[in-house]
């Protein structure tokens, strides 16, 4: 499976709903909407560390969408620069997050050039031989989570593509009330909680 390939050509489809948030630069963020003790300041590097450890572990990272304890990931391939695993989970439907759906999706980490591939799947048959199959409620999705700019100033961008056969406004919505919060994603705050031990006051 080429994922990278996979998620360019739904991004250019006609009809998908596309949608790229705005680049965060997670630094300046941090500088001006949080008191961080002790003081930090992400590297890409780190903020890479980030996007693997969400990627196989959506429930701890993203408890905002992911239920608890319902992220299962299969064995990871490592092969070059790339790793891949398959991840099920229950997650709350975009455009309507009082539902929870069995979401599956096959995962590529580019760990040369930090980017993220996510690949929304129907179906799938697990190596133990059980199936999951995705929930209803909404249109299969891949996303594109990466890490760009310069080392000392890092950008967490995010891309996804829902699988529409005209682009859909309830999704459009669901999509800018996040790209207008003015605090960091969750998955960034956990880890600087979690991981690397901050102490963090919103302001």
């Amino acid at each position: 499976m080429n994922h990278e390939a996979i998620f360019e050509q739904a991004w250019a489809a006609p009809g998908t709903t596309a949608l790229e948030l705005p680049p965060v630069p997670v630094n300046e963020v941090l500088h001006d909407r949080y008191d961080v003790r002790p003081p930090f300041a992400y590297t890409g590097a780190r903020l890479w560390d980030m996007e693997v450890r969400k990627a196989a572990a959506p429930d701890k990272y993203i408890p905002t969408v992911v239920r608890a304890g319902s992220a299962e990931k299969f064995p990871s391939v490592r092969h070059g620069r790339f790793e891949d695993f398959t991840r099920v989970s229950d997650q709350r439907l975009w455009a309507d997050p009082e539902r929870f759906a069995t979401i599956i999706e096959h995962v590529r980490l580019d760990h040369e050039h930090r980017r993220a591939f996510f690949i929304g799947a129907g179906r799938f048959e697990a190596p133990d031989g059980r199936v999951f199959t995705a929930g209803a409620g909404q249109p299969l999705f891949h996303v594109e989570h990466s890490v760009a700019g310069p080392e000392g100033a890092p950008l967490n961008l995010w891309r996804i593509v829902h699988l529409t056969a005209e682009p859909d406004r309830s999704l459009v919505d669901a999509f800018d009330a996040l790209a207008n919060d003015p605090y960091l994603r969750v998955f960034v705050e956990v880890h600087l909680r979690e991981d690397l031990g901050r102490d963090l006051g919103r302001r």
